[in-house]
């Protein structure tokens, strides 16, 4: 789930319309592993994961080519690796874990919200092109931000990986601050 997360994050428009094709795919991709499990034999299970995950991302990308032309072209090497992560987590046992949807809005929510930062402090605009998810092409600029642009670098790869490990390891000592103020505890 790396590369989408840190690829396909250069733009908040881009983070979105690949939340919403994963949370479609993933929907109705374990919709149809319901209902195909229980007949099939479990040795054939990763066949028919296969064949569900890779007709379902088809359909996927022909129906975003169809809708967006212009979101699917930014997004088409992400949207290719999409049915191999259905096939991963299933075979993983995301779709029988009691948390997954909790798990699947906060990959949802780092996907957006990496997008928004990465933009905002990489182009200094947010919602560059948000015509492009409801398939207008040219739909305006966004909002400036910053009216001096921002740091190039965060738009580009390297800067994904910089920011998404900035924001980690805030988090991390964040959390420990909150472990450190803690009294101890009397056993």
């Amino acid at each position: 789930m790396l590369p989408p997360l840190i690829g396909a994050t250069d733009s908040w428009v881009k983070a979105i319309g690949l939340a919403l094709a994963w949370v479609l795919l993933i929907g109705l991709y374990g919709a149809g592993m319901r209902l195909l499990r229980p007949p099939i034999e479990a040795r054939h299970h990763w066949l028919a994961s296969l064949l569900l995950s890779a007709s379902l991302g088809s359909c996927l990308w022909l129906a975003l080519q169809a809708w967006s032309y212009e979101l699917h072209q930014q997004l088409s090497l992400y949207l290719g690796l999409l049915p191999l992560q259905c096939v991963v987590l299933e075979q993983a046992g995301f779709f029988q874990h009691r948390n997954r949807l909790r798990l699947a809005g906060a990959f949802c929510v780092a996907l957006i919200g990496l997008g928004a930062l990465r933009e905002l402090l990489g182009a200094g605009t947010l919602g560059s092109h948000l015509g492009w998810l409801v398939g207008q092409p040219d739909a305006g600029n966004g909002w400036v931000v910053l009216p001096h642009g921002g740091l190039r670098l965060l738009t580009l790869a390297p800067g994904g990986f910089i920011l998404l490990g900035a924001l980690l390891a805030a988090k991390r000592a964040w959390a420990g601050s909150w472990t450190l103020n803690r009294p101890p505890s009397r056993k």
